[in-house]
């Protein structure tokens, strides 16, 4: 049993007015959860917590399409900003909805691998992305690349290793044996990245933390760390930087003692199901949006350049951390066996 670290943040508290959050109530309940887990989840050793968001919002479910009815359902499965600009998205989802002179629905999921089922059903046509999930589900659910955001003139990205600005870490070994912070089983920056750390250093997130939760949101992980509520998280980089410029009570809190190479940054894809001429359509609209005046207001919102056309080639690198990190585990497997 590992000698427990006193975690004297159980009982900070947090006011949300200086956080410039509107609606406290997700945050409310990340923070109940983060205080149950702390509480009477530190006997337990090297468990993985699940963070539950998914009572936070009501969303109707879709079902089967109605015959001869012209819609297209979006999904936002992963967003380059934080969930504060998703009055953005709704502006952006208008515009195409407009332009195609089709209804466009709005379908959210709490987890990646939900949205990739989806697509891979039929069940929505387009989706904004992890690049993790991509790499993961292109060849399983076949669904097509359409355009990638470009952001600061880069169409890549990274992971940021965060710690609290106070602390005494200063490199990824001093949180062993600590509380630590990912967002999504598939997210590449937020899972992926970090595990593939600790892969070349002959560990796993089980080995090396004394815990670890999900938070499902690089803007909640960055908050968890801020507060002090973990001791590390692994971010989004566009998410950090977003903050970092809007909004900098969450990141002036926070330290980047770590980061990643570069990724290509989380697309926007559409289901095989969906016909080529719209899905041409969806395209060339994407790539002249910012062109338009009122696309361009949508794009500043966001913090985006523009839309561009991607290369399959700059999601190379995530294949090969997850090849890597496939080959660890399988060998590992092998060796409980004897």
């Amino acid at each position: 049993m590992k000698t427990k670290t006193p975690l004297s943040y159980r009982n900070k508290s947090v006011n949300l007015l200086l956080l410039g959050i509107k609606d406290p109530r997700p945050l409310l309940c990340f923070l109940a959860a983060l205080t149950m887990i702390f509480v009477h989840g530190c006997s337990q050793e090297n468990d993985t917590v699940v963070v539950d968001f998914s009572k936070t919002v009501a969303v109707e479910r879709p079902g089967n399409r109605p015959s001869g009815h012209k819609f297209l359902r979006v999904a936002v499965g992963a967003m380059i900003s934080p969930k504060e600009t998703l009055i953005y998205y709704n502006q952006l989802l208008d515009y195409i909805s407009d332009k195609l002179g089709l209804e466009v629905q709005l379908v959210q999921r709490k987890t990646y691998s939900e949205i990739n089922e989806l697509l891979g059903k039929w069940q929505i046509d387009l989706a904004f992305i992890c690049s993790g999930p991509y790499v993961t589900g292109k060849e399983k659910y076949n669904f097509e690349l359409l355009v990638t955001p470009q952001v600061r003139g880069s169409k890549f990205y990274q992971s940021y290793l965060i710690v609290n600005k106070n602390s005494l870490f200063n490199k990824f070994d001093d949180l062993r044996g600590r509380v630590f912070a990912f967002t999504d089983p598939e997210s590449n920056s937020g899972k992926l990245v970090p595990a593939y750390w600790l892969s070349q250093m002959g560990e796993t997130s089980e080995s090396f933390f004394e815990k670890t939760i999900y938070t499902y949101g690089h803007d909640n992980s960055i908050m968890a760390v801020s507060k002090s509520l973990v001791d590390g998280a692994a971010v989004d980089s566009l998410i950090w930087e977003f903050y970092n410029n809007k909004n900098p009570v969450f990141t002036s809190r926070t330290r980047i003692i770590k980061k990643s190479e570069p990724y290509g940054i989380p697309p926007l894809v559409a289901s095989r199901y969906l016909s080529q001429e719209l899905k041409d359509r969806i395209r060339l609209m994407f790539l002249t949006l910012h062109k338009e005046d009122e696309g361009r207001r949508i794009l500043d919102g966001l913090m985006i350049d523009r839309f561009i056309e991607p290369q399959e080639e700059w999601y190379n690198s995530i294949r090969q951390i997850i090849q890597r990190i496939a080959t660890i585990e399988k060998s590992a497997d092998a060796l409980k066996k004897f």
